[in-house]
């Protein structure tokens, strides 16, 4: 059976992996970047036009700079009866109106969030969540888990991009307080190499009480309270006045005790620490007023 055609829009490091992948499995390729040298060394076909490119495959895979860039990029192609595929980084709201559009040009939209760097697309470290069209999953869920491992999310095409969201929020909230950490840690004589093994260790130990956050957020329950926002806002002012002291303050330790600090505010001090979770509702209401 001849392998499928497949078209990637853009040849940044993302897309060129992508392309490549495809192709080492035999996949016909044809490939468009606004600049055609990106497409130097591919064993693919480089159209000349985004157009010519959409016209070549059924599948077609956009990896562009961001919702703006794709935009730009399909305006005024015609996509009907295409898979559209967008693996581009962005909001919920910016999937949904793709997918609104490409439904009324005649297409079928499904939206990625990568995760993986582009050197390990194509192999079991990489992962790849989808939402949107079931039909274009169920059609081409083979073609795209060469790409990596695939999870269906469901059919609204903001929820690839509502997990990715959330979780690359957690991911920088982790990466600002290791570096963090290790500044305070460098301030007292202790290397961050040396840092690293216990802070993993209280990290992983961490899970069962995450666990128990998550539960008590969705029930909207935090009676249980075992780890307290009054201990926590005591802890906190704490840690703030250390570090200071130390000569390296961090603004968000400032702003993780505000969120505390309303909560006990409003009398809710022997609740539990997830309980500030609604303090962001709070925050969101300010801005949206």
């Amino acid at each position: 059976m001849t392998a499928e055609a497949i078209t990637v829009l853009g040849l940044g490091n993302l897309g060129r992996a992508l392309a490549e992948t495809f192709l080492r499995h035999g996949h016909p390729a044809t490939v468009w970047n606004r600049s055609a040298a990106k497409a130097s060394g591919l064993a693919a076909t480089v159209a000349t036009t985004a157009s010519e490119a959409v016209a070549a495959s059924d599948l077609v895979v956009v990896a562009v700079l961001d919702h703006q860039a794709a935009q730009e990029v399909l305006r005024g192609v015609d996509v009907r009866g295409r898979a559209l595929v967008n693996v581009t980084s962005g909001t919920p709201e910016e999937a949904r109106e793709m997918a609104r559009w490409a439904e009324e040009n005649g297409a079928e939209y499904l939206h990625g969030a990568v995760y993986a760097v582009p050197q390990t697309i194509g192999t079991a470290e990489s992962s790849i969540n989808y939402s949107g069209s079931s039909a274009v999953h169920e059609r081409w869920q083979k073609q795209l888990a060469l790409l990596g491992k695939v999870t269906f999310l469901g059919a609204d095409a903001g929820l690839a991009s509502g997990y990715d969201v959330a979780i690359l929020s957690g991911m920088y909230g982790l990466i600002g307080g290791f570096l963090h950490a290790a500044a305070v840690a460098r301030a007292v004589g202790i290397s961050a190499t040396e840092l690293l093994p216990p802070m993993w260790t209280w990290l992983t130990d961490m899970h069962p009480a995450l666990v128990t956050f998550a539960e008590e957020i969705d029930s909207g329950n935090y009676a249980a309270g075992g780890s307290s926002l009054a201990m926590n806002q005591t802890g906190l002012t704490m840690l703030i006045r250390a570090t200071e002291a130390q000569g390296v303050p961090f603004a968000a330790l400032d702003e993780l005790k505000a969120l505390v600090d309303r909560q006990v505010a409003d009398g809710h001090g022997e609740e539990s620490l997830a309980r500030a979770v609604e303090s962001f509702s709070v925050v969101s209401q300010r801005f949206a007023s």
